[in-house]
């Protein structure tokens, strides 16, 4: 194609998307949700979610402007942002089958096995069958119980390496250890394979491959695309992220179908499913995809914010260490069923998810057919999300100690649900507080800790789909136990 050519194409998209845009459904005047000016041809509102920031900070500098309820114009697409818990009880409570399904978005096409995975398949007949399996086989109580061996040992290796590195005084980098640790928790739960991230001989293994894909999967699945808003302009790939989905699709693809041959042979399984056009081994490889995104990442995020904030308030810190000398002592290591009586230690885990939750703002929903909204109409393929960190921030207090003591973590109280609400909320919800609940318990049990430099961490947000921290934390750690208790803890090499 010439080069005169190929600008007559451009040019002849751009005036059939403005003519598209301009034709879109608009809100009634009498029924018109506040919307930011300076949108422009095309784009929209687009340029206004640019920058640095995190999106759920841009978002909710807009929500402080115009309200709880806005609309924005995004490409070809109207989406509204709720940052109310009044509003998203609505949402999620009374119009909740209607908003269950999600957008399509790049993602989910190219990294997603054509929106096969679970937190991006449409609402229907698969995407129940295939959460239900998930939440019976892998992720209920009974499963957890069967396979604590796995969580337990890996946690147990991970203070053993650390009391190793404190007695030499060496710097440790706990955001890296963390991740390390829940990836390797959740690799040997999903596909019986461990990866140190230490030994020569693992870089360019299958483990070390998938690791890095993932990493480079959760920072595509956190960042704007601008074939999401314009889809029409997604064969030009401006920005070059398409490209690096399907490169990062392949290269997970290519690890997690040798795992499944090697699977598939051990269980000498020949039988092919398809349920919904998805045949058996896209099926698996897409919810071990999924569960291996979004299971390691936001455990170790939240466990990352948790120190972060106890060692910029070391009194609580020095409470939450007292109420575990307390209820557990120092004869014994903390187990998961001493978690019920560490009111204090909960609390603090409660608090840092109001925070930073793990998922800053929830997965975008799509309108099936019209509705009511806060008393406003919304029309079908309107697409939503909820800001759920604009709607729990407000005054700091020790609310889950006193007025907020019996909330919880799983959406029924819509001032406050972490992991969203309703059909579409995160069905790992017990998986992720076991491992942070006992993960911190057993750190700072185990150890004094400070950081390496003493000042205090700064807490600076990043891209990604769990809100990571941006900079990274170097600590000093001290034991407070005796030797042999760290000695005879477990490694993960036995199991």
């Amino acid at each position: 194609m010439d080069l005169y050519t190929y600008l007559q194409s451009i040019a002849i998209l751009l005036l059939l998307l403005y003519t598209f845009s301009r034709r879109a459904p608009k809100n009634s005047k009498k029924n018109c949700i506040p919307e930011p000016s300076g949108s422009l041809p095309l784009i929209g509102h687009l340029h206004l979610l640019g920058g640095k920031e995190p999106i759920c900070k841009k978002l909710a500098t807009i929500a402080d402007k115009h309200g709880p309820l806005y609309s924005l114009k995004l490409g070809t697409h109207r989406l509204l942002v709720v940052s109310s818990w009044e509003i998203a009880k609505d949402c999620f409570k009374d119009n909740d089958r209607t908003l269950a399904t999600r957008a399509s978005i790049a993602a989910g096409r190219h990294m997603g096995y054509n929106n096969a995975i679970m937190a991006l398949a449409p609402y229907g007949e698969y995407w129940r069958n295939i959460r239900k399996i998930a939440t019976v086989e892998l992720l209920s109580s009974h499963r957890l119980e069967k396979l604590k061996h796995i969580r337990f040992s890996g946690m147990d290796s991970f203070i053993k390496e650390l009391y190793g590195l404190s007695r030499n005084g060496a710097k440790v980098t706990i955001n890296e250890a963390l991740e390390r640790l829940t990836f390797n928790i959740n690799l040997r739960l999903l596909v019986g394979k461990r990866f140190s991230g230490c030994d020569y001989e693992e870089v360019n293994s299958e483990p070390w491959r998938y690791e890095k894909a993932i990493k480079r999967a959760l920072h595509l699945s956190g960042i704007f695309v601008l074939a999401d808003a314009v889809p029409y302009l997604e064969w030009l790939d401006i920005q070059g992220h398409v490209r690096s989905m399907k490169r990062t699709a392949k290269e997970l693809d290519s690890v997690l179908s040798v795992w499944l041959e090697e699977h598939l042979k051990k269980k000498k399984a020949n039988q092919d499913t398809v349920i919904s056009g998805h045949n058996r081994d896209t099926i698996v490889k897409a919810t071990t995809l999924i569960l291996s995104l979004t299971g390691g990442e936001s455990t170790s995020v939240t466990v990352t914010w948790v120190l972060s904030l106890l060692l910029n308030h070391p009194k609580i810190l020095m409470a939450a260490q007292q109420e575990l000398d307390h209820h557990v002592g120092k004869q014994t290591w903390v187990e998961e069923s001493d978690i019920k009586n560490l009111k204090y230690l909960q609390a603090i885990v409660k608090e840092t998810l109001r925070l930073y939750p793990p998922g800053p703002i929830t997965g975008i929903r799509e309108a099936t057919e019209d509705c009511r909204i806060a008393g406003y109409d919304v029309s079908k393929g309107t697409r939503l999300i909820v800001n759920l960190w604009k709607l729990q921030r407000d005054p700091p207090t020790e609310r889950f100690m006193t007025t907020h003591v019996d909330f919880d973590v799983r959406g029924q109280n819509f001032e406050y649900m972490p992991f969203s609400s309703g059909r579409r909320s995160c069905p790992g919800i017990t998986f992720g507080l076991q491992i942070v609940h006992l993960m911190v318990a057993k750190l700072i049990q185990g150890f004094d800790i400070k950081t390496a430099e003493g000042t205090a961490v700064d807490m600076e947000e990043g891209f990604g789909l769990a809100l990571p921290k941006l900079n990274p934390i170097d600590v000093v750690l001290r034991p407070r136990l005796r030797t042999e208790f760290y000695e005879c803890l477990e490694d993960m090499n036995k199991y």
